[in-house]
């Protein structure tokens, strides 16, 4: 009996006096906790979205977490986000009410190019696509009806002595071939004119060499713009107001008609 009680004794002290490791002691404060719920910066990221046009702004979620490039002060370029500038263009362009053609934000998309801010505000490739669609059409059928068609066409082999047939609807066909609407509708007529309507100085884009525009193909820019204004129009308005605008505004002040 006293051996067995000397040896619950023992076993205690041996028990009491045992080093007790630190990792094995419970630490719940050290132990991270797991939320399934968004981050404040998303819930700040929605509202302050809310209140924003999205011409205006670079999504948060589409910026890198720092800049990969570095910045150069002296390429840095500068493009217009005022719109009153872009609304004074619209009326000098469509006349009269010209800026309420279009919603805020298909202006801004019209005149806005793929190398702007990486793209990440939307650009006008679409658009343009479909707005040359037009304005080619729109100058086929100017050349068709042009009255100097009988003027330029070829008289042919004189030895030829056959006769082909002829009819007052197809007098403007040799238009389309003596004249091909590529050498018509160049980069190096559009982009002059869009330069004359006021264009460069609302339009956005990043050249890749500010010191030298040409090189950088602002032509090719522009005549981009053009032709995204005219397919905008046709998407909001009608294809008989995109029709019109491609007449009056573009084939017209190039001597077309």
């Amino acid at each position: 009996m006293a051996l067995h009680s000397t040896r619950r004794s023992l076993q205690t002290f041996v028990r009491q006096a045992r080093p007790v490791c630190e990792c094995a002691k419970p630490r719940t404060s050290s132990i991270r906790q797991f939320s399934v719920s968004r981050s404040k910066r998303d819930v700040e990221y929605e509202t302050e979205g809310e209140h924003r046009p999205r011409w205006s702004y670079t999504p948060e979620k589409m910026k890198a977490p720092y800049p990969w490039r570095i910045k150069d002060t002296e390429r840095k370029w500068e493009c217009n986000s005022d719109p009153m500038r872009l609304d004074h263009f619209y009326v000098k362009l469509l006349g009269r009410g010209g800026d309420q053609v279009l919603t805020d934000e298909v202006k801004w998309l019209a005149i806005t190019h793929k190398s702007f801010d990486q793209g990440r505000r939307g650009f006008n490739d679409r658009l343009a696509f479909f707005g040359r669609r037009i304005l080619n059409l729109q100058t086929n059928i100017a050349l068709l009806q042009s009255p100097i068609a009988n003027q330029t066409h070829s008289s042919g082999d004189a030895s030829d002595d056959r006769l082909p047939f002829a009819h007052p609807s197809l007098q403007g066909l040799s238009n389309l071939t003596n004249a091909p609407i590529s050498e018509i509708l160049t980069k190096e007529r559009l982009g002059p004119l869009a330069t004359q309507m006021g264009m460069r100085d609302i339009m956005r884009w990043t050249p890749r060499n500010v010191n030298k525009m040409e090189s950088s193909g602002i032509d090719v820019v522009l005549t981009t713009s053009l032709y995204a204004i005219i397919g905008a129009i046709a998407l909001q308005k009608g294809g008989d107001v995109a029709a019109r605008v491609a007449r009056e505004k573009v084939l017209k002040p190039l001597g077309i008609l």
